[in-house]
């Protein structure tokens, strides 16, 4: 049998990186990862404890396509404690994890044909899932002077029905501030384009709040996840807020493409959102982590990134040292035993000379990883 044109899309690469870890660990060796973005932690402890309990009298089935009731209530209710916004719970769609919002919103807002820009370097994923639904990708390179974010200026001149952001940003960790995302907002209005923000890093913030689109605007799409600062990548569970007015399409696509989400992960993630003490212990870790890697990245040879205002990544562009990032990641893991991902993964031009550094594990791995990746650097006289 023949496979579909919109199959072809590229590996997500970090995978790979990953698996190669993988076998070099099984092979006996010791690796530091700094290669995925994958907290340290598992979820809450008080939300694993309430699925243990509830999973002895619920049979755990189908649950409603949009999500538990009181989970997208609750959601709601975030909106109003993070961001002073009175949000309609009925907006709320509860996915199965930010991936199956991706797919949910770029299926019912776009045709096939369809142009959606997103900032280059951003999250690969986005990419492979527009080409599979043969939509078209319109990559937007954007600049250190505005922090590896898009604005308006990028695409001015293109034809586009959509334009995606993601503030705090993969790989980067940049945030655009309310006057920055209102710019992008009216530009994207003025096309009559879609705009949809990714927000799955929100709460995970350093020095100021992150925005969120809801804001400025409710003729928006925001996607968000219980993966990052709820810390439960493998539950696979996530959210969208959309326009009232968009909620029964969003309700009829769910409901023939996953049936519902997972109801073991919505049960722990209400769970989950109570759980701020615990939560906010982790945040502390990623500060710490984040001060560890400002200081020794430079020292190790890595000195040129872009601050991180959120998430827990630095991309940094290593063009003086390597012109091939994914050759240049295999040494490292080979060598120093640190696994870390190559720019390509996040933007296809200019990602042969960047590296993404994921400092979202326990502090004490920082802490070796750094040193390997200085005495690798030494070894090779970068240093």
């Amino acid at each position: 049998m023949q496979n579909s044109r919109r199959s072809a899309v590229d590996p997500f690469i970090v995978m790979d990186v990953m698996e190669a870890a993988r076998k070099a660990e099984a092979a006996g060796r010791h690796i530091i990862h700094m290669e995925v973005g994958q907290p340290g932690t598992p979820a809450p402890k008080a939300a694993r404890q309430v699925l243990a309990e509830q999973m002895m009298h619920d049979t755990m089935g189908y649950t409603v396509a949009l999500g538990i009731p009181a989970l997208r209530k609750r959601i709601a209710q975030l909106y109003g404690e993070w961001y002073n916004v009175d949000l309609n719970p009925d907006r709320v769609v509860v996915t199965s994890g930010s991936s199956g919002a991706f797919l949910l919103a770029f299926t019912a807002l776009f045709d096939a044909g369809d142009r959606v820009a997103i900032g280059a370097p951003g999250y690969p994923s986005y990419r492979q899932i527009l080409k599979a639904l043969s939509l078209e990708p319109v990559d937007l390179q954007s600049s250190l002077s505005n922090r590896l974010q898009p604005v308006p200026a990028d695409f001015a001149d293109q034809d586009i029905q959509g334009l995606l952001v993601a503030s705090p940003g993969n790989p980067t960790g940049t945030m655009l501030d309310k006057p920055a995302l209102s710019t992008l907002i009216d530009a994207c209005k003025a096309k009559n384009a879609a705009f949809i923000s990714d927000e799955i890093y929100h709460g995970i913030e350093y020095d100021a709040k992150a925005v969120t689109a809801l804001e400025i605007t409710d003729d928006c799409y925001v996607i968000n996840s219980f993966s990052k600062y709820f810390s439960m990548t493998g539950w696979r569970v996530g959210w969208m807020v959309v326009p009232e007015d968009h909620v029964r399409t969003i309700e009829r696509l769910a409901q023939n493409m996953f049936i519902c989400p997972p109801h073991v992960s919505q049960v722990a993630a209400l769970a989950a959102m109570d759980c701020t003490e615990e939560l906010e212990a982790n945040m502390d870790v990623y500060r710490a982590n984040r001060q560890l890697m400002l200081e020794g990245l430079p020292t190790a040879g890595f000195t040129k990134f872009a601050p991180p205002d959120g998430a827990f990544y630095v991309y940094a562009d290593v063009s003086d040292l390597t012109d091939d990032s994914r050759a240049f990641a295999a040494e490292i893991l080979e060598e120093a035993g640190v696994a870390v991902t190559p720019g390509l993964d996040f933007d296809p031009i200019r990602g042969a000379g960047t590296l993404r550094f994921s400092y979202a594990r326990a502090t004490g791995d920082i802490i070796e990883g750094l040193a390997r990746l200085t005495a690798f650097m030494k070894a090779r006289g970068h240093i």
